[in-house]
């Protein structure tokens, strides 16, 4: 008999269910987490879920002035950046953050921050030599 636990565990690991359609996992983002972080609401409801460990999605769409669906959108571009995850609880869907993805913006940060302090590092010895 053909074992093919194997194939499974192989499209799990590509980001594939076993049919070969594209699942979004904390492992497997399927958007940039700079594009999911670059709108204000977005940024909001991750400041939101930071705050406790689950939310459920009426607590959250309380907190705008937008519809439930438009917060699901929001919430959708988040899972799949890696940036919130879910689980059902009956009817209820909560939500919690997974803020490891923001390493990757931390570290672009601390990037140009070296950077710029460097460099003003370097002004401020120019214009102190100039100035003596």
């Amino acid at each position: 008999m053909l074992n093919l636990n194997h194939i499974g565990e192989t499209m799990k690991f590509l980001g594939k269910n076993e049919l070969g359609e594209g699942v979004v996992s904390e492992n497997n983002p399927t958007r940039d987490v700079f594009d999911a972080i670059a709108d204000p609401t977005r940024r909001q409801l991750i400041r939101l879920l930071s705050e406790s460990a689950e939310v459920p999605l009426h607590e959250l769409t309380a907190q705008f002035q937008m519809g439930r669906t438009a917060v699901s959108k929001h919430l959708t571009i988040l899972k799949e950046a890696g940036l919130v995850l879910d689980r059902k609880e009956g009817r209820e869907t909560r939500f919690r953050l997974n803020a490891s993805p923001l390493r990757e913006v931390q570290d672009w940060l601390a990037f140009y921050h070296k950077f710029w302090s460097n460099n003003m590092l370097r002004l401020n010895q120019l214009l102190e030599e100039d100035e003596g």
